[in-house]
């Protein structure tokens, strides 16, 4: 299939249709990462009252006066392991309806890209893959230079909102040892707050930004050259050579199928030879003439000859011809603007015949 030329053309519903079963869909991952981000910190600053309770109560039960004086007289080993068990179990307590939220924001960010999606051609081991050469070129391709450049700057942005407030807090942190703990928490989870909303503004920006990136990248990476689109087109719709064919095979099937049935009719109308209709009428079989074969030119041509060798009477009759031909298909009964002028030809005939009088 040709596939040459420049790829101007927007892709088609069956090459996006393709490139979806194939896994190839318009996603951002800074997308995702900036939705977990809001969600996680809208979800601390909704609990975070119960969560300096909780983070309280920690520390109040294991950095107590009383805990500090066991540890000074010594703690075995397996007396070790349970207290900081307990402590891992009470901090993971604590942030585990952070985490699940992360979790469900980051599912629900990738449906709301892509919606649902399932396949396995992402999973198929590709042996190019696996060629050295083809992974140092992606190395250095266009698409991880940009991802490269995009992470150094959201490192850096990020980083820099960290390391600012981290500077102008440097002090007031000196001062949380011996003050009061639930006092020092809640304002170590003001300086968090506005530390992450900073830092999910920047995100939110670098999200869109790459968003945009992707789409873009996307429709040029589905383009199509005029050759693919007009290739796919006679997939999609059959190549016009073969409909050609297939209904001239169609025509030669019904043409003959019309022979056959002249030397059944009672009469064949022409015009005397640009047209050429068949005609039939069986009283217990149809309430009015049966056109059993119709033609123009050449066909018609033929309808004489057969109806000549079965000795089928033809009668000119240009004016009925031409209204037959018109107004009737193969196998219908004529209309009945027509019943008198066909009335009068059959009588014609029969009477030729003799089988009226």
């Amino acid at each position: 299939m040709g596939g040459g030329g420049e790829k101007t053309e927007k892709a088609t519903a069956k090459k996006r249709r393709d490139a979806r079963r194939k896994g190839q869909v318009r996603r951002s991952t800074e997308v995702n990462t900036a939705i977990c981000a809001i969600i996680m910190f809208g979800l601390l600053f909704a609990i975070w009252p119960w969560l300096v309770g909780q983070m309280t109560s920690v520390f109040t039960e294991h950095y107590s006066t009383q805990s500090i004086l066991m540890v000074s007289r010594g703690l075995n080993t397996n007396e070790i392991s349970a207290l900081l068990v307990r402590i891992m179990l009470a901090f993971f307590g604590t942030i585990f309806p952070m985490l699940g939220a992360a979790l469900l924001a980051g599912v629900a960010a990738n449906i709301l890209q892509v919606g649902f999606m399932f396949t396995t051609e992402t999973l198929k081991i590709k042996l190019n893959k696996l060629n050295p050469i083809n992974g140092f070129k992606q190395m250095f391709s266009p698409r991880k230079l940009v991802d490269l450049v995009k992470n150094i700057l959201k490192i850096f942005a990020v980083g820099y909102i960290a390391y600012s407030d981290y500077l102008s807090l440097q002090e007031k942190f000196a001062r949380y040892v011996g003050s009061d703990i639930y006092v020092s928490f809640i304002d170590i989870m003001r300086t968090a707050f506005l530390m992450a909303l900073k830092m999910c503004i920047v995100m939110i920006f670098i999200a869109v930004a790459d968003f945009l990136y992707q789409w873009w990248k996307y429709e040029k990476d589905l383009r199509m050259t005029k050759q693919e689109v007009k290739d796919e087109f006679k997939m999609m719709e059959g190549d016009p050579k073969i409909k050609g064919k297939i209904r001239q095979k169609q025509l030669q099937m019904s043409a003959m199928r019309m022979m056959s049935q002249v030397p059944e009719a009672d009469v064949v109308i022409t015009n005397p030879t640009h047209f050429a209709v068949a005609l039939a009428y069986k009283e217990d079989e149809h309430s009015a003439p049966t056109v059993l074969a119709k033609g123009q030119d050449y066909i018609a041509h033929k309808i004489r000859d057969v109806a000549m060798e079965n000795g089928i009477q033809i009668v000119e009759n240009p004016p009925l011809a031409q209204s037959l031909y018109a107004m009737c298909e193969v196998d219908d009964e004529i209309p009945e603007e027509l019943f008198q002028a066909v009335a009068d030809v059959l009588v014609f005939v029969y009477r030729q015949k003799g089988r009226i009088r």
